[in-house]
């Protein structure tokens, strides 16, 4: 007999429990993945919605000379209008940064409701509409291109409403994995689980990339659908707790007897009195079919009274949520090292170019290093936080160390090429790394605190308390930078500084108690039972 190949005993060591969980991971990871997808593609856009326009102006300039005439303006107007409208003129800097904050500051505001909508309805069927109207409007910004559209208050209406709508999937997905994972390697899970951010702004930048020359429409178009497609994935696989489980197992097990009510009439004091027929389809043996022979009878049932200990928790509210401590600080440091991060996110390619003159294409891709230290970052500062216990100490050291760090990348025009690649894998793990700590461990701990007594009817609206209020701050952080930029880039970096020392600040009372404590702290075994 052939011996069982490796691959096969290594696919059923795994028990149904852990298929389940492997299964959760994987899609909510894909599902987030098609949020940040479909979010790329307008960055990528940008350059094809204002194009620079000095050599067509130039080719014309000599034409005309040559001919003694001055071009038409039918010419002009036909062969060289190379920008789309309303972005050809000279504020669209302006034009192009409203449709980012609306975008951002929909996001923002949205954030807050979508956690108390999202505890009051099924997370499955929330996070379904949610995706599909998402691909709705990120489709709905490419049919711009296809049909013509030069109306700004369009544009800007789509990316209000897509803002909203995308507002749907952040507290649900880490919701519904902090129902499968338990504290004991929550960090490291949530921080391996969280380089969906990266992966989806890569793929987004890819799939923009390919039709942005040809036909942008389609760069908003495309990923439109792929999450509209997994929106209805998520329909039909995601699950939300594996209490679901147990309940669909425990419908589908045929018991031996069936018990089914025949009769029934009102006793003594109006008591109703009801009987069972016990109704068996199985050989009983000789001991059984002396207590319920095997035809049917009838058995008469005792009364019984059933006390409901305590009645089903309540969704919580947004005061409630306030309450509940470490989320308000957590919510005000996460501002601020949003702030730093989404900073960099809009504006560390141009800072390379300008400060390290490098051609775009050369900055972009070295920019991509930042998401990489990030990826880092975040399984570092989960796996230190999962061994100490401590979550609010982590964030704090890491805040601590990315302040010089960060007045070290200021003299990038000093650096070679091989320091600058140092300096933004160090830079990026020390920034990225608290913020995506705070918005996935952390949230899932506070939702889950011990003051709740049980109730997990709270961990969307505190995911959304905190990501709402770090939108915040993702909305004036490339706001700020583009005001302070026009004088010197060391403002930036100034103000990227502040708000590291501010998040650092907010964030010395939980680590001083976290130190202080006397009460073991780490996150072991005991913690893992299901919530």
């Amino acid at each position: 007999m052939a011996t069982v190949p490796p691959g096969i005993r290594l696919l059923v060591s795994f028990d149904r429990d852990q298929w389940y969980r492997a299964l959760t991971f994987i899609l909510t990871f894909l599902l987030y993945t098609s949020f940040h997808l479909s979010r790329k593609p307008i960055s990528i856009v940008k350059s094809e919605l204002h194009k620079n326009c000095s050599s067509v102006n130039e080719l014309a300039t000599i034409a005309s000379s040559g001919s003694g005439q001055p071009p038409s303006l039918t010419s002009l107007h036909t062969d060289m209008d190379c920008s789309w409208k309303p972005f050809d003129k000279r504020n669209y800097k302006q034009l192009l940064g409203a449709m980012d904050y609306s975008f951002l500051c929909a996001y923002a505001v949205g954030m807050y409701l979508s956690g108390i909508i999202g505890e009051r309805l099924p997370i499955r069927l929330y996070l379904t509409v949610g995706m599909l109207t998402s691909g709705l409007f990120t489709c709905l910004f490419g049919l711009g291109y296809v049909y013509n559209i030069h109306n700004l208050g369009f544009y800007i209406f789509v990316q209000v409403a897509n803002g909203l709508v995308q507002t749907t999937g952040w507290p649900s997905v880490v919701t519904c994995i902090s129902n499968w994972f338990g504290k004991g390697r929550r960090g490291l899970i949530m921080g391996l689980w969280n380089s969906h951010t990266s992966v989806g702004n890569i793929l987004g930048s890819l799939i923009a990339g390919y039709w942005v020359s040809s036909n942008w429409g389609m760069s908003f178009i495309v990923p439109g659908i792929i999450i509209a497609v997994m929106g209805v994935v998520c329909f039909f696989f995601l699950i939300e707790h594996p209490n679901d489980l147990k309940s669909m197992y425990a419908q589908s097990s045929s018991p031996g007897k069936s018990q089914v009510p025949t009769k029934k009439w009102t006793g003594e004091n109006g008591h109703t009195e009801m009987y069972m027929q016990y109704e068996d389809n199985k050989a009983q043996s000789y001991d059984t079919e002396l207590l319920l022979p095997r035809d049917s009878v009838c058995v008469p049932m005792q009364p019984v009274v059933v006390v409901k200990r305590e009645s089903e928790p309540s969704a919580i509210s947004f005061m409630g949520a306030l309450r509940i401590p470490g989320v308000i600080e957590f919510s005000l440091c996460l501002l601020f090292a949003k702030l730093v991060s989404y900073t960099f996110l809009f504006w560390l390619p141009l800072y390379i170019t300008k400060a390290a003159h490098l051609d775009a294409k050369k900055a972009g891709d070295l920019s991509t290093l930042f998401d990489v230290g990030g990826i880092v970052g975040g399984i570092l500062a989960g796996v230190i936080s999962d061994k100490l216990g401590k979550r609010a100490t982590t964030c704090a050291v890491m805040l601590l160390l990315a302040a010089p760090t960060l007045y070290g990348f200021s003299m990038i025009s000093e650096f070679g090429l091989g320091p600058t690649i140092g300096m933004l894998l160090v830079c990026g793990c020390l920034v990225n790394g608290p913020y995506s700590l705070i918005t996935t461990a952390v949230s899932a701990d506070l939702g889950t605190h011990k003051s709740l007594k049980g109730n997990a009817r709270a961990l969307s609206t505190v995911t959304a308390i905190i990501d709402g209020t770090g939108s915040v701050g993702a909305a004036l952080g490339p706001l700020l930078a583009g005001l302070l930029s026009a004088g010197g880039w060391d403002r930036v970096f100034y103000m990227l500084m502040t708000a590291d020392f501010l998040a650092l600040l907010l964030l010395l009372r939980l680590v001083t108690k976290e130190l202080t404590s006397t009460k073991p702290r780490p996150i072991s075994a005991v913690e893992l039972k299901e919530h």
